[in-house]
């Protein structure tokens, strides 16, 4: 049986889990101050992106993300181990996309898994390093296929 502490850092990293999600959807890059810890590291580099500290994705992201139109961030199924004040997380990731290519809307499809470490503190649990593991995609342009 889980302990209230146990299901309380599983509902907050969760959450944490979501509100990146929602800040990439929102194209709300200063929030993702409130989901990495200020010395994170983010490797994008296995679907494409780029690997560097949270300044650098922010900037990334800033520049990358209007050539698509639409975009949903679907995180799902969880698996996650958690060790006092720190965890490992290796999370689903389902992205529909939409964007202009040879002068049509094209919508593609893109699945991948995040594999983060978290740690607790002082203002909860904040993801210290994520990498993003390329899985499949379907009707992406050439060159963005991971």
């Amino acid at each position: 049986m889980l302990s209230l502490q146990q299901i309380s850092d599983r509902l907050e990293i969760h959450d944490l889990i979501a509100r990146y999600a929602h800040a990439i959807d929102d194209r709300d890059y200063g929030a993702l101050d409130e989901a990495f810890t200020p010395d994170a590291t983010i490797d994008y580099s296995d679907v494409g992106g780029i690997m560097g500290g949270l300044q650098e994705i922010k900037a990334f992201l800033a520049e990358v993300m209007p050539s698509f139109s639409m975009f949903q961030h679907i995180s799902t199924t969880t698996r996650l181990e958690i060790d006092g004040d720190s965890a490992t997380a290796r999370t689903i990731l389902f992205n529909p996309m939409v964007m202009e290519h040879d002068g049509a809307e094209r919508v593609f499809f893109i699945g991948l898994w995040y594999c983060d470490k978290l740690v607790r503190t002082s203002r909860g649990w904040r993801i210290s390093s994520r990498r993003e593991e390329k899985g499949w995609s379907y009707n992406a342009p050439a060159g963005m296929s991971p």
